[in-house]
């Protein structure tokens, strides 16, 4: 089993920056992707951005936000999310994901609000 808990999120201004940390707690070996996803009012949950192999560090970013958002694996244990140029269609509930060969695991989210 492995325990994924959120953090950094809250209330900017469009064009501002955020932080998302997530941290991993539990069989953290079995890992094999990590990724943060996201899911707004009235929307499925879609892909925000991946490491789709921790060993090989192969990383997809949906399109919306490349250029923008980056990805990072801090520690075996920590995955973060920078955040700039926010815009309020980037509003949502952000979810950290990690994978491995048998399991889907998620954290319980974090709100991002974008908005003036």
């Amino acid at each position: 089993q492995v325990q994924l808990v959120e953090s950094g999120g809250g209330l900017v201004q469009p064009g501002g920056s955020l932080r998302l940390s997530c941290a991993a707690s539990g069989s953290i070996i079995s890992i094999r992707a990590m990724g943060w996803y996201r899911q707004a009012p009235g929307k499925q949950r879609e892909l925000v951005a991946r490491i789709n192999s921790v060993i090989s560090g192969d990383t997809t970013y949906v399109d919306s936000v490349k250029g923008r958002f980056t990805l990072s694996r801090d520690s075996k244990n920590t995955l973060s999310l920078q955040m700039n140029s926010l815009k309020p269609e980037d509003t949502a509930v952000y979810y950290c994901y990690a994978g491995s060969f048998a399991n889907d695991y998620w954290g319980q989210g974090t709100q991002v609000t974008v908005s003036s």
